[in-house]
Order: C-alpha cells, then sequence, then structure tokens
C-alpha cells in the first residue's frame, strides 16, 4: 500500500483537475457558446418587439399593477414597436444630466427613471478608448435596465399617483452631481403634491428622499416601493463557480440567490423581512435597492413572460406612510448602480449599516479563504503597482506561512530517499511474503521517524490556495484588465499568445475550430508553467512502478494543456509557485543529506529518450 501510495495521489490529483477544468472551464465554454446561439435565434425571432412593461408592487393585493394603472390591475404590454439605438431613446424625452468622477448618464423626468448609467472608468476592452460600460438603459432600446421609485395608494383608492409616464418638473437646470442635487416636483390636481431629491457621491451611490404634501380634503395613505427591471434575459458568462442574475440578502433569510433560469422556473419570489437589499447582478456590476435597514420590507424576485421577451424584477413595498390634512410626509431609501469594487462595497456596507452587502460580490462558499486572499494581494499592489507582481508576493507569502509544515513533509521524503536501499533489500530478503515486507517497511519508517504520506501534504496545501486564487482572479473587478508585463494585458484572461499559431506568426485563431478548440489554448506562459512542473516532476527519483512513472512523465503535460485556458494571473502564479518548490525542496533535500537527483533525472531523460529513438 505504501508503495503505491504516489501512484493513489497521482491519480486523485488528476481526477480533481481534470474534474475542475471540466467544471469551471470547458462546461462553461459550451454553454457560452450555446448562450450565443439562443441570442442570435432570440435576434432573429425579435424584430419587432413589444416592450415589456414594469410591473410595480401593490398594496395587499396578490396581482401587482402596471404602473399607470391602479393597484390590481393586469399588467399589459405596450404596443409593438422597433428597437430604438440608446442614443435616441435618451434623446426622447426631458432629462437631468448626471456627472460624476464615475458615473454619466442622465435621469428621465418621465417618470423619474434613473435609466441612464455608463460607468466612465470602466471600457468594454482593454483599449482605454473602447466605449465604457453601459449599465442602465432605457425602454424602448435593445436591453433596457433601469431603476424606478414611487407610491401606491391603499387597496380601493383612486388617489392619482405618479406612473412612467409622469413628466415631473425640475426645480432650476443644473445636473446631478456629487455637490448638487436635483430636486422635482409633481402635483397630481388632487391636494397632493411629490417633491423627490436625488442626490449621489462620487461612486456608485444615488440617495431619493420623497416628500409628500397634502392640501386636499381628506387624509392619503401611501406605501413607498422601490425597483430594478430588466428586459430581455442577459448573456451571462455561463460559469457555474460565478452568480449572475437576482440577489440579496433578506433579513434572517440570508443570502437569495437566483439566475435567470431558475427565476424563470419560480416566477416569483416573495420575502417579509427587515435589514435587507436586493438587486440584479453581472460579473463586474450591479444595481440594488437598499431601504433603510430598519424598514419592515415586502421584497419580491420576478420572471414575466411578456410578448416574446423575459422581464426580471426586484422590487419592494414599505409599510404605509399617511399624510394627513395640510401634513408632510417623507420617505428615503437609496441605489446602488456601479461597479463591484470591493473597498467601495464594504465602506457602503459600514457607512449604511447594511446586512452583509459585501456578499454582492460572489466571493463563494470558501469566503474565509478567498476574500483574505484578495485582501493579501491587493495589499501587495498597493506597494508594487502591477497586480502580477502582488501575485508573485502573495505565492511567496504562501510559501513562507506553509514553510514548517513543508520543511517537515519535504525532509521526511528526503529521509525516504535515503532509507531506498534498505527498502530495496526487503524484496530480495522477502521476495514471496509482502505482508512481511510491509511490517519490516513500516518498522524502517518507524525508527528513522518518516511519515511516508508526508510527501502529500504541499500538493494538498496548493489545492484551496489555487481555487481561492482562481475566485479572486474570475470574480473581482480590481483584476479585469489588469495588466502583468509584456503580452499580459489582463491577468483575468487566458495568456493570448498561442502556440499553434507560432504565437501570431500566422492570422487565424486556433482556438475558434469546432470541437478542438477548447483544447488548443496554449500560450507562452502555460508552458513555461508545463516546464515547471516538469521540473518539479524530475527533482524525485524515478518511481520504480512503470505505471507511476507513466503518470508523473505525462502529468506536466496534461496539466499544461488544462491550465492553459484559465486566467494568465493563475498560470503565472502555478508556474511561480513550481519554481519555489523546486527551490524549497531542493535545499532541504541538501539539508538533509538527501541526493538533489534533478539534473541527473534530466539526463537520463533524454538519454533514455535518445536511445530509444
Amino acid at each position: 500500500m505504501i508503495e503505491n501510495r504516489n501512484t493513489i495521489l497521482a491519480v486523485i490529483l488528476s481526477g480533481l483537475v481534470l474534474i475542475a477544468w471540466q467544471y469551471l472551464y470547458n462546461i462553461p465554454q459550451m454553454e457560452k457558446q450555446r448562450a450565443a446561439q439562443q441570442a442570435e435565434l432570440a435576434q432573429k425571432q425579435a424584430a419587432n418587439p413589444a416592450t415589456p412593461a414594469t410591473t410595480t408592487p401593490s398594496a395587499n393585493q396578490p396581482t401587482p399593477a402596471a404602473p399607470g394603472q391602479q393597484a390590481g390591475a393586469p399588467a399589459t404590454p405596450a404596443s409593438a414597436a422597433p428597437i430604438q439605438s440608446r442614443p435616441s431613446a435618451i434623446a426622447a424625452g426631458p432629462r437631468v444630466k448626471i456627472d460624476t468622477p464615475n458615473i454619466s448618464g442622465s435621469i428621465a423626468l418621465t417618470g423619474a427613471r434613473i435609466d441612464d448609467v455608463a460607468l466612465v472608468k470602466y471600457r468594454e476592452t482593454v483599449d482605454p478608448k473602447s466605449p465604457a460600460i453601459e449599465l442602465f438603459s432605457p425602454s424602448g432600446t435593445k436591453e433596457p435596465f433601469y431603476a424606478e421609485f414611487g407610491f401606491v395608494p391603499a387597496a380601493g383608492a383612486t388617489t392619482k399617483m405618479p406612473t412612467r409616464d409622469t413628466v415631473w418638473t425640475q426645480e432650476g437646470t443644473g445636473a446631478l452631481t456629487p455637490k448638487t442635487p436635483v430636486t422635482l416636483t409633481w402635483n397630481n390636481g388632487q391636494g397632493l403634491t411629490f417633491k423627490r431629491t436625488i442626490s449621489i457621491d462620487d461612486k456608485y451611490l444615488f440617495t431619493i428622499k420623497d416628500d409628500v404634501s397634502n392640501v386636499g380634503d381628506a387624509p392619503v395613505t401611501l406605501y413607498p416601493f422601490g425597483l430594478i427591471s430588466r428586459h430581455g434575459t442577459p448573456h451571462v458568462s455561463g460559469y457555474y463557480i460565478l452568480h449572475e442574475g437576482l440577489i440579496g440578502v433578506l433579513g434572517d433569510q440570508g443570502l437569495q440567490e437566483y439566475g435567470y433560469k431558475k427565476m424563470d422556473d419560480a416566477k416569483a419570489v416573495e420575502f417579509k423581512v427587515t435589514n435587507a437589499w436586493m438587486g440584479i447582478t453581472d460579473k463586474y456590476w450591479a444595481a440594488t435597492l437598499l431601504p433603510s435597514p430598519k424598514a419592515n420590507v415586502q421584497a419580491r424576485f420576478s420572471s414575466n413572460l411578456v410578448g416574446t421577451l423575459r422581464t426580471y424584477q426586484t422590487d419592494y413595498l414599505l409599510d404605509p406612510m399617511t399624510i394627513a390634512i395640510g401634513g408632510t410626509a417623507s420617505t428615503a431609501t437609496s441605489l446602488f448602480a456601479g461597479a463591484k469594487e470591493s473597498a467601495t462595497v464594504d465602506a457602503y456596507d459600514k457607512q449604511l449599516g447594511l446586512n452583509k452587502f459585501d456578499r454582492l460580490i460572489d466571493w463563494g462558499w470558501f469566503y474565509f479563504i478567498t476574500k483574505p486572499m484578495f485582501w493579501a494581494i491587493d495589499w501587495f499592489f498597493h506597494i508594487f503597482g502591477n497586480f502580477g507582481v502582488a501575485i508573485l508576493a502573495v505565492t511567496v507569502l504562501v510559501k513562507l506561512i506553509f514553510f514548517p509544515l513543508a520543511n517537515k513533509s519535504y525532509a521526511s521524503m528526503a529521509k525516504m530517499k535515503a532509507v531506498q536501499p534498505q527498502l530495496a533489500a526487503l524484496k530480495d530478503k522477502y521476495p514471496d511474503d509482502k505482508m512481511k515486507q510491509q511490517q519490516e517497511m513500516m518498522e524502517i519508517y518507524k525508527k528513522e521517524k518518516i511519515n511516508p504520506i508526508a510527501g502529500c501534504l504541499p500538493i494538498l496545501i496548493q489545492i484551496p490556495v489555487f481555487f481561492s486564487l482562481y475566485k479572486v482572479l474570475f470574480v473581482t473587478i480590481e483584476m479585469r484588465h489588469a495588466p502583468f508585463f509584456g503580452w499580459i494585458k489582463d491577468l483575468s484572461a487566458p495568456d493570448p499568445t498561442n502556440l499553434f499559431n507560432l504565437f501570431g506568426l500566422f492570422a487565424f485563431d486556433p482556438t475558434q475550430l469546432p470541437v478542438l478548440g477548447y483544447y488548443l489554448h496554449l500560450g507562452i506562459w502555460p508552458i513555461i508553467m508545463g516546464i515547471t512542473m516538469w521540473f518539479q516532476m524530475k527533482l524525485n527519483p524515478t518511481p520504480p512502478d512503470p505505471t507511476q512513472k507513466m503518470i508523473f512523465d505525462w502529468m506536466p503535460l496534461i496539466f499544461t494543456f488544462m491550465l492553459a485556458g484559465f486566467p494568465a494571473g493563475l498560470v503565472i502564479y502555478w508556474a511561480w509557485n513550481n519554481l519555489l518548490s523546486v527551490l524549497q525542496q531542493s535545499y532541504i533535500m541538501k539539508k538533509n543529506g538527501a541526493k538533489i537527483e534533478l539534473f541527473d533525472n534530466v539526463k537520463s531523460t533524454f538519454a533514455g529518450s535518445k536511445k530509444t529513438t
């Protein structure tokens, strides 16, 4: 059993990486291809789509009402209309400009919707001249996405409310900036005046304060609501380790995540909680409703089929507020619409007293490893100014933390090499008695204080570090478009070079080939990683068992192809980690008097190949 432990370990690790590669890379790539095909079909079918209607939470009614209708009335789609370009839709009505260091866009006076938000510091590609990321878009465009706030009356009431068609009046003519809030007003002609003050900080937080005054002849009861609506099923990354869709932390219900397919199946889910936030998230961007943590919230996630398109919505309804005759009532809420920057999200969580708002970033089940890993990389980034160098520094740090354990492991391995002649003699002494061989072997291990499974520990330690780093590279916006040196312009993307077109000598992309394309990501860094892994394997003596030898000989090549399509930052980490492991193991072996067989094994490999030829 001891004799075969390396074989078993190699098979288990190979299986784990194969599963991880299938789970993290191969299946998502197929899903992306399938999604692209479905999107192309949807575009052909949606030449003249109906504009889906937004639904407003209704007070004490099981059926929501569409904006502009009384509570309980059915929602109906707007008449079929061709898709407008985003600039045309924005220019179609009066607007208030948004101008901040991080956001540009506008607020529509029709409906007082926040439906035009672009993130000016983030671009679609690594080219700084490429278009800014467009988060919100108005109704009538290809992919409407917006936030809306307002009130619904009590059940059975006929009070006229502002709707999506209501044109609000701006007080003054200035733009919305971090220093200049915007005030909008509307009178319903029945004694109610609605005054909305919208402010914004220098990041991504909108604050919406509503004051309603009543000069009518009767008290009025209103229910404040907020909603975020997204029309059409968005294109998602398709990776199972990343959540994209509806999200929220809803009081004691905890984190709730509904992907678009899951939401289509559920149709609608409702929660009655306090201390809640909810929204819709993409990989790097999100829009979330942030009511007061103390408010009683009737929250809802929903998916509605309107015409041929899906509308996804998250909304809430608050407790009623009654405006007495001659009185005024106020309510306030917040909206996050921007990039999921870790420091910014954490700051809002603390500033607003939110409920685990940092879970807006998908740190995963291993939150306790993944987030500290990000903190360490980010800390080194602020020292070196390069995330690639920060990853190298964190690798050294991890090596130092686990050095005592690795020291014991490699020392035990060195001792095992020293007793190899004794173990070989046991086979000659007891050729037909395997049980006796095992007993004597264990006695030697006990005498020399050797742990036969110690060699597994350094590899096992790498597994959680590997996956936490993969998660950090994949989900954190800080890693998006982060350059290293040379040809690596984006650590979160695979190495763009490729052996199969001679590193750009031929103008074609082999990864786009059908079927085989998935396996043809083989850039310079994956090759470096494979070479360092091969050297690490050659540091150990050649296994006497042919099966073991075959596995260890092929493992570097297999890993090279499997990891080649992973983020470049992860491949650089693995290569650097291999190199450090070779140096560390060589030092410890020399210190313990074991022969370093690296060069002998490399020499024998090529000599054996030459002899075979």
